[in-house]
C-alpha cells in the first residue's frame, strides 16, 4: 500500500514535493488550481515540467488531481451544470499534462432536482466531458456521507451513474473511509468490512476500486455527518483501521489521508499511526 497526503499547492508546484517529502509520502492528491473558486488559470508549463521531475525523482506515484469544492454535475440547475462540465473537462485536460493518471470527483449535490435526476445528470456530465476530452486519464467518483442532499452515499446509487456511463473504463470509485461509515457501511468490524466489499464486488465490482481516502469519523456510524478525524481516534478507531489496511482485497490499494491538520506534527502523527496498523 502506497500511502501519502492531500498536498497544498499554495506557492505553486514548486512546493509540493518538498511538502510530499516531508510528510514521506509515496503518493499525493492535490487541487491543480485554486479549489474555491470558478476561475481556471492557465497552468506554468515550465513549472509543471519540473513538478513532474521532482515526482519522479522522489518515486512519488500515483498522482490524483482532486476536483474543486464548487462544481456539481448533480445539479438541476443548469448554469451550474454547464459551468461544473467545464471544470471537469479543465481538470481531465490539466491531469493529463500535469502527469496525473486520475482525477477524485464528489459525486454531488441533488440542487433543484430529486436524485434520480441528479444521478442521470452526473453520468450525462461525465459522458460530455469524455467525449470532449480523449486523454487516459481515469475519473474517480467518490463516495459521500449523504450529508443534507448529497447523493452517492449507497453503491446502489453509484452503480446508477456507473451505468448511464458509456466509456465505462474510464470511470472508478475511491472509497472514503469516514463518508463510507458515515453512511451506514460498519467498516469498523472485520464482518462489516467483509459484508461491505462483497456488496461493493457484487453491485460494481472490486477492479473499480482505485484509491482509499483514510480518514477517521468524529460522528457516528449512520450519522450522514461528514467529520473526518484522526487515525484511531474516532469512530473506525485503530482496530478498525488495522483491518482495513490489511485487508487481502485492499492492501494493494494506494491511500490518501485527508485528515484535519494544523501543521505538518498533524499528518506525521496520522502517518505514524496508519504504518504502525500495517502488518
Amino acid at each position: 500500500m502506497r500511502i501519502g497526503f492531500h498536498i497544498a499547492i499554495s506557492g505553486g508546484f514548486k512546493k509540493v514535493v518538498e511538502r510530499a517529502k516531508k510528510r514521506g509520502c509515496e503518493t499525493i492528491q492535490i487541487f491543480s488550481r485554486n479549489p474555491r473558486g470558478w476561475r481556471i488559470s492557465k497552468l506554468n508549463l515550465k513549472e509543471v515540467e519540473i513538478f513532474r521531475k521532482e515526482l519522479e525523482e522522489n518515486k512519488i506515484y500515483p498522482l490524483f488531481v482532486h476536483m474543486p469544492y464548487l462544481p456539481n454535475l448533480a445539479s438541476g440547475k443548469k448554469t451550474i451544470f454547464k459551468k461544473s462540465l467545464q471544470a471537469l473537462i479543465a481538470e481531465l485536460e490539466r491531469a493529463e499534462i500535469l502527469g496525473a493518471e486520475y482525477v477524485v470527483m464528489h459525486i454531488g449535490k441533488r440542487m433543484g432536482t430529486d436524485e434520480e435526476n441528479a444521478l442521470k445528470n452526473v453520468a450525462l456530465g461525465i459522458n460530455e466531458a469524455f467525449f470532449k476530452v480523449k486523454n487516459r486519464v481515469i475519473l474517480l467518483l467518490e463516495n459521500t456521507a449523504g450529508m443534507g442532499s448529497e447523493i452517492g452515499y449507497n453503491f446502489e446509487s453509484i452503480k446508477k451513474i456507473i451505468d448511464l456511463v458509456e466509456d465505462k473504463e474510464r470511470v472508478g470509485l475511491v472509497i472514503d473511509t469516514a463518508h463510507i461509515f458515515e453512511a451506514g457501511y460498519n467498516i469498523a468490524t472485520k464482518e462489516g468490512l467483509d459484508e461491505t466489499l462483497r456488496e461493493l464486488d457484487s453491485l460494481i465490482g472490486l477492479r473499480k476500486l482505485y484509491l482509499l481516502h483514510l480518514n477517521d469519523s468524529k460522528t457516528d456510524l449512520g450519522s450522514r455527518v461528514d467529520r473526518h478525524w484522526h487515525i484511531g481516534k474516532g469512530k473506525i478507531g485503530k482496530e478498525g483501521f488495522r483491518n482495513i489496511l490489511n485487508h487481502p482485497l485492499l492492501k494493494h490499494l494506494p491511500a490518501i489521508l485527508e485528515t484535519p491538520k494544523n501543521d505538518t506534527k498533524w499528518d506525521l502523527m496520522n502517518l505514524k499511526m496508519v504504518k504502525s496498523l500495517l502488518e
